[in-house]
């Protein structure tokens, strides 16, 4: 079993940055790949960054690339989403998620975190 908790969430205005980490415990995250999914009020979860365990292989929804970058530190166990210039629309829950094997399919996910809040003001 592998336990995720995010945190970092707040209100932030556009344009400012913001880092939301996604502590794992219960087991080593080496080998899993780790995922952020996020949900806005009224809108399904949708997919927005993935790393494998390696930190090799990452990839980005459309919506975020080149504003976002997701990492991790195996050695603390951690994974990381910095969020820069952001905007209303990223106002969402963010999710971690973890599973053996690289996707950026949130029905393939095993373990979820509880989400941590991000509001963005215009």
């Amino acid at each position: 079993q592998v336990q995720l908790v995010e945190s970092g969430g707040r209100l932030v205005q556009a344009g400012d940055s913001l880092r939301v980490s996604c502590a794992a415990s219960g087991r080593t995250i080496s080998s899993y790949a780790m995922g952020w999914f996020r949900q806005a009020p009224g809108k399904e979860r949708e997919f927005v960054a993935a790393i494998d365990g390696s930190g090799g292989l990452i990839r980005y929804a459309d919506s975020v690339k080149g504003r976002f970058t997701i990492s991790r530190d195996n050695a603390r166990n951690t994974v990381y989403l910095q969020m820069n210039s952001l905007k209303p629309e990223d106002t969402a829950v963010y999710y971690c998620a973890a599973r053996r094997g690289f996707s950026i399919n949130e029905y393939a996910y095993d373990y979820w975190g509880q989400g941590t809040q991000v509001t963005v003001s215009s």
